[in-house]
This record gives C-alpha cells, sequence and structure tokens, in this order.
C-alpha cells in the first residue's frame, strides 16, 4: 500500500512539475500564437452575420435554432437576436462591458445573466460565439505549449489554465495549424482533468478582412452522440449604428 501511495504521489509531482516547467520564452511564444489567432479573423471593429445550430441528441428529433448577432468587438458589445424556431422568435441578449442581459419579449423584461449561458437547448453558449479580441493573457496561463500533428495538419498544441471566472472551463487544449493560425479544434477540460466537450472548426472561408469559421461542430463528452452544428451565414462588416446595442433596439423589434 505504502508503494502505490509513493508511486502515486510521484507521478502528481511529476506531472505537477511538467506543467510548471513551461519556460518565459515559451510563454511568451504561446501567447503570440493564440493573439495571431485572433489577428488573423476576420472579427475586427463591427460585424454581424447569421448563426444556425443544428442539435442532435440520442434517440431524439433534431432540433434547429438560428440566431441574428451584431458585435463591437473592440468596446465589448453585443446584441443577439432569435429568428428560429418562431415560438422563441424575438428571444434576446444584450451585452454591454461586462453586463449582459437576457430578453423575454412576452414579458418585455430583461434579465442578468452570464457569457456561459446556453443558447437554446444547445451546447453552444454565448462566450463560444462572441468575438473577444485578445483576452489570453488577462484570462489564462500556459500550461505547455507543443508540436504535433492533427490528422496530416501540422499544428502547434498548446494547453491553457484558467486564472479568472471569465473561461468556461478550468483547462484546455488547442490545436492551430502552423502555417496560418487558425484554430483547428480545441478539448475543455474540468478541473479534475476530465474531458467535457471537443470543439471542431473543419471549415473557414476566406474574406477580405481574414479568415471565418463557417462550421464549427461541438461535441458533449459527457454525453456521447449529443452534438450542436454552428453554421455562421451572410455576414457583414459594415459599421454598425450605435442603437443596436441597447434595450431599445431589442424591445423595438416586436
Amino acid at each position: 500500500m505504502k508503494k502505490i501511495i509513493s508511486t502515486l504521489c510521484l507521478s502528481l509531482i511529476l506531472a505537477a512539475t511538467a506543467f510548471a516547467q513551461v519556460s518565459a520564452a515559451d510563454t511568451e511564444k504561446a501567447f503570440k500564437i493564440l493573439e495571431a489567432t485572433d489577428d488573423v479573423l476576420a472579427y475586427h471593429g463591427d460585424y454581424s452575420a447569421t448563426v444556425s445550430l443544428l442539435i442532435e441528441k440520442p434517440n431524439k428529433p433534431k432540433e434547429s435554432v438560428q440566431y441574428k448577432i451584431f458585435e463591437r468587438t473592440d468596446k465589448k458589445l453585443m446584441t443577439l437576436v432569435q429568428l428560429f424556431p418562431e415560438a422563441d422568435k424575438g428571444n434576446g441578449f444584450l451585452r454591454d462591458g461586462d453586463n449582459i442581459w437576457a430578453y423575454d419579449p412576452i414579458s418585455r423584461k430583461f434579465s442578468h445573466t452570464s457569457i456561459k449561458e446556453s443558447l437554446g437547448n444547445s451546447d453552444v453558449s454565448l462566450d463560444d460565439i462572441e468575438q473577444d479580441e485578445n483576452t489570453w493573457r488577462i484570462n489564462y496561463d500556459i500550461a505547455a505549449i507543443e508540436e504535433g500533428l492533427l490528422g496530416k495538419q501540422e499544428v502547434y498544441i498548446i494547453t491553457i489554465t484558467a486564472k479568472t471566472n471569465e473561461p468556461q472551463y478550468a483547462r484546455s487544449k488547442l490545436y492551430i495549424r502552423k502555417d496560418m493560425n487558425l484554430i483547428l479544434k480545441y478539448e475543455d477540460f474540468s478541473g479534475s482533468g476530465r474531458l467535457m466537450r471537443t470543439t471542431l472548426m473543419p471549415k473557414y472561408a476566406k474574406v477580405p478582412s481574414g479568415y471565418v469559421p463557417t462550421q464549427i461542430i461541438v461535441k458533449d463528452e459527457l454525453n456521447p452522440g449529443e452534438n450542436t452544428t454552428q453554421v455562421i451565414s451572410e455576414l457583414t462588416f459594415d459599421k454598425l449604428p450605435d442603437r443596436i446595442f441597447t434595450k431599445a433596439y431589442l424591445e423595438g423589434l416586436n
């Protein structure tokens, strides 16, 4: 028994040491790669898009949910309006800095909510679709950085741990395409190290201002067979009116 306990303790120490051995140079390299994944995307300043979600759960019919998103990424402003299904049309969310409200068009009332709020019955949250710029250094520490393959694609594999309450998960592992700084996959883990969710980003589109992930697949690892596919369409990058980012705008839609 003592031998088993000693071996377990040694394993924990070695694991902790491995995570602690990220040098300052590697930490800086990892953060620069993560920031480059933001820079290469087209989401800078104002944009709008249609977000369609296909929700699949075992032994249940597929569900479709659709939203219109408006965002001003450099000001942390976001308005999200539900378009489908018809019964939920007009439901919305509004973000202004650290304040996030959910809007119910039936009661015409706003209630404070969280960036971790799920969209409909899906595995996608507000945090997943918001394009907040360059918050890596604020919210995370670097636990590991290495190089490897994802299929035949050369990638950086960067493990990050949350140091604020903003991230949804305690630890994430990102697989980033080396030649283009595009995130192809990430895995989210609980504080105990359990794999909670896997997100795949197999399709990107090139637009004049950068790249856009047009298909994102979110797999719930706790419930096998439960997936949400997110499709981005109807993207525009025109300057948006200030009134879109107000409670009055959501109220005026109904």
